[in-house]
């Protein structure tokens, strides 16, 4: 039973990253090359995400908990997705165009705390087997990359949307075989303060937790800069199957998650989290870097899309499961909501907006062949930026006085809201 239990939630993992990763990395491109949206208005597109998680836990929190059984929500949320995401390509102005998208966010995200909510409601052995079961979160982003780029070659074109849209009512329909998992809260009242994580705000007044949340807000606006502007570089440097060289990305999280345990034993919160914020400053300093590179161009954006293990494992992955252990039980799920609304919700929506404008900015008067922007400009504030926050985080975090990473690997369950 467990084993067929095990495949599904696989399964169901595999088909919702597909989903994403048809449409988010090369997003972007479309937008610019196809729509002719400017800078700003890309990071605004990018920023829909972000609303979706701002609202995903009131809909969970209100909704999704009290009312219906979390496997037919999905499949509800999976088949709305999928007719929306039909609807994205028939709108080419931006003011139709963009409050779709956070219509369509709005039904995906939630879909991400649901899955895992399934999976670790019914996993006898949710620390051993729900890190092996996400794994399949990444192949699935893997594979749309591939399939994005061999087979319809539709990094600027509508069609990125017709396959996520595809998949989505595919994914929808296979929910329905999923565990019958009824609502936890039915007849309950939940509090706004436990549905936004308010509650976990009493430890703030621990000053490195202070700290780190605010180290974790303000390198969320460096962050998106890659995001946002990463498939649209590569494109404008000549790369063909864009989107599937970029999901080498997700082959480098596969293998820092499984180093991940080992860092934190070894090394502890503070230098693991460290190491982390120092991967995205790398990361844009080689993105700079390789602007005026003629020799090493190639090798340096590589190097870049590569570093994307030790920069979200490293950092977020971890920074959860220091947030896990700084909470008791009581506020524990606040916690974890608190860190999710900062980092995929607020945080993201900065992030984005600002990595937009500098698109904006620096768009040349003047293409210099295939190039339209100015990317040294774009990659080096982000960089310094990155730089900033790890000085902040150096000088003033402290370690848990109570470090134990043991059970390392299980904080991946409380990765409600998982990126790229």
């Amino acid at each position: 039973m467990q084993k067929q239990i095990k495949i599904k939630l696989a399964v169901f993992m595999f088909l919702q990253y597909v989903i994403w990763g048809s449409w988010y990395v090369s997003m972007g491109t479309y937008l610019n090359k196809v729509l002719l949206f400017n800078g700003e208005q890309i990071g605004l597109a990018y920023g829909a995400f972000a609303i979706g998680a701002m609202i995903s836990p009131f809909f969970v929190g209100l909704i999704a908990d009290r009312y219906f059984a979390s496997e037919k929500l999905l499949a509800f949320l999976g088949i709305l997705g999928g007719l929306l995401l039909f609807i994205l390509p028939g709108l080419t102005e931006f003011n139709s165009f963009y409050p779709m998208l956070i219509i369509y966010c709005a039904t995906f995200v939630p879909t991400l705390a649901l899955g895992n909510s399934i999976s670790l409601h019914h996993l006898s052995n949710p620390k051993r087997d729900f890190p092996l079961v996400k794994t399949l979160s990444a192949v699935g982003w893997i594979a749309a990359g591939l399939m994005l780029s061999f087979i319809f070659k539709g990094e600027q074109s509508a069609v990125q949307f017709y396959v996520a849209g595809t998949v989505s009512i595919l994914f929808g329909l296979f929910s329905l075989t999923l565990p019958h998992t009824p609502p936890l809260k039915t007849g309950k009242d939940v509090k706004l303060g436990e549905i936004l994580g308010l509650d976990a705000l009493a430890l703030l007044k621990k000053p490195s937790f202070a700290i780190f949340i605010a180290c974790m807000f303000l390198i969320c606006i460096p962050l998106y800069f890659y995001f946002v502007n990463m498939n649209l570089y590569v494109t404008e440097l000549g790369w063909s199957f864009s989107a599937a060289k970029m999901s080498l990305a997700q082959v480098s999280d596969i293998l820092f998650l499984i180093l991940l345990p080992l860092m934190l034993r070894s090394f502890g919160y503070k230098k693991t989290i460290f190491i982390g914020i120092l991967g995205w400053a790398l990361r844009y300093f080689l993105l700079a870097g390789s602007v005026d590179s003629a020799s090493f161009q190639t090798t340096f954006v590589f190097a870049a899309i590569l570093l994307h293990g030790v920069c979200y494992d490293f950092l977020f992955i971890a920074g959860q499961l220091y947030v896990d252990e700084e909470a008791n039980e009581r506020i524990r799920g606040a916690a974890q909501g608190l860190i999710a609304f900062i980092l995929w919700g607020v945080g993201a929506f900065v992030g984005t907006h600002l990595a937009g404008k500098s698109q904006a900015l620096h768009t040349l008067p003047n293409a210099t062949g295939s190039v339209q922007h100015d990317w040294q400009g774009i990659w080096i504030y982000p960089a310094w930026g990155a730089l900033a926050v790890l000085v902040i985080f150096m000088i003033f975090f402290r370690n848990p006085a109570k470090a134990s990473v043991a059970p390392v690997i299980a904080g991946r369950k409380q990765d409600n809201l998982e990126t790229l």
